[in-house]
C-alpha cells in the first residue's frame, strides 16, 4: 500500500471511529464493515493494532472533555473510582480470554451476518432505553446498582455491532440512574478498556510469542495510522459533545432507525456474497 493510499484510507477510518465511538452505533462494527469495503485484510494482526490505536485517538477526546472528572476520581472517598474499576472487570476478563476468538469470528466469512444481528440488537436496546427514560420520573444518582450492570453490558459490547456507549447507557438508564450521571460514567468507562487494549497490542508487538498477533507495518502504514489517530481524536471530541446533548433528551430512535437500515444492508451484502 502506497503512502497516500494509506493516509486517505486511515483518515476515513479515523473519522468514522471518532464519530461513532461515543454515538450509540458501535464504532467497532463500523470499522469492521468499512475495512471490508476498503479491502483491508481483517485477519492480519496489524489491522487489530490499527483499530486499537484509533480507539486511543478517541481516548484523547474523552480526556480533553472530562479531565476535571478524571482528576476527581482520585479524591476521597474514591467511590466513583472503585465503581469504575469494578465496572471494568467484566470486559477485561472477556477481552483477555475471548477477545481474539471474537475478532476471528467477525473477520470470517460470516462476519457480515453477525454484524447484521448485532446492529439490530443495538437498535432494539436503544428503543427500549428511550421508552424507559421517558417514563422514569425519579431517576437516582449513579450508584453500585447502576455501575455493575453497566460493566456487564460493556463486556457484551466487545462484539462488533453492539455499541459500547449505547449498551452501557441503556444499562444505566434502565436501572434507574440519572441520564447525565450515566453519560459521564459511560465515557469514563472507555478509558481503562482502551488503555488495556493498547497495552495488550503493544505486548504483542514487542513480544509476539507463540499464538501472538503477527504485527508488521511499513512506513506508509505508520504514517497513515498517525493521520487516523488525529482524525479519531478530533471527531471524537465532536461526537462526545453531540452525545451529551442527545442523552439529556433521551432521543435515540433516529440512531435505532439508522442501525436497522445498516443491519439490513449487512444482511443483504452477506446474502448476495458481497464483501466476503
Amino acid at each position: 500500500m502506497g503512502i497516500w493510499e494509506a493516509i486517505w484510507k486511515s483518515a476515513i477510518l479515523g473519522t468514522v471511529q471518532g464519530l461513532t465511538e461515543f454515538l450509540p452505533v458501535s464504532s467497532s462494527g463500523h470499522l469492521s464493515l468499512l475495512q471490508r469495503v476498503l479491502g483491508y485484510d481483517l485477519a492480519g494482526g496489524s489491522m487489530m493494532f490499527v483499530n486499537v490505536m484509533l480507539h486511543l485517538g478517541t481516548l484523547f477526546a474523552v480526556v480533553l472533555v472530562f479531565w476535571r472528572d478524571i482528576l476527581g476520581l482520585f479524591k476521597k472517598p474514591f467511590k466513583t473510582l472503585l465503581m469504575l474499576i469494578a465496572a471494568t472487570v467484566p470486559a477485561a476478563v472477556v477481552g483477555v480470554f475471548a477477545g481474539d476468538k471474537i475478532d476471528e469470528i467477525f473477520a470470517g466469512a460470516q462476519g457480515l451476518l453477525y454484524l447484521a444481528i448485532c446492529f439490530a440488537c443495538t437498535a432494539a436496546m436503544l428503543l427500549v432505553c428511550e421508552l424507559v427514560a421517558r417514563r422514569c420520573k425519579a431517576p437516582k444518582p449513579l450508584g453500585w446498582r447502576h455501575a455493575v450492570p453497566m460493566g456487564l453490558m460493556q463486556a457484551v459490547a466487545l462484539f462488533p455491532g453492539i455499541s459500547r456507549s449505547g449498551s452501557t447507557i441503556v444499562a444505566g438508564t434502565v436501572s434507574g440512574a440519572k441520564r447525565e450521571d450515566v453519560a459521564k460514567f459511560s465515557f469514563l468507562m472507555s478509558i481503562p478498556i482502551i488503555l488495556g487494549s493498547v497495552a495488550m497490542e503493544l505486548k504483542n508487538l514487542i513480544f509476539p510469542g507463540e499464538g501472538g498477533a503477527a504485527l508488521s507495518m511499513g512506513g506508509a502504514e505508520i504514517a497513515g495510522m498517525a493521520v487516523g489517530v488525529l482524525c479519531a481524536a478530533a471527531f471524537g471530541f465532536l461526537s462526545v459533545k453531540v452525545m451529551l446533548k442527545v442523552i439529556g433528551k433521551a432521543n435515540y430512535k433516529w440512531f435505532a432507525l439508522y442501525l436497522v437500515l445498516l443491519s439490513m444492508t449487512c444482511f443483504w451484502l452477506d446474502a448476495l456474497g458481497i464483501l466476503l
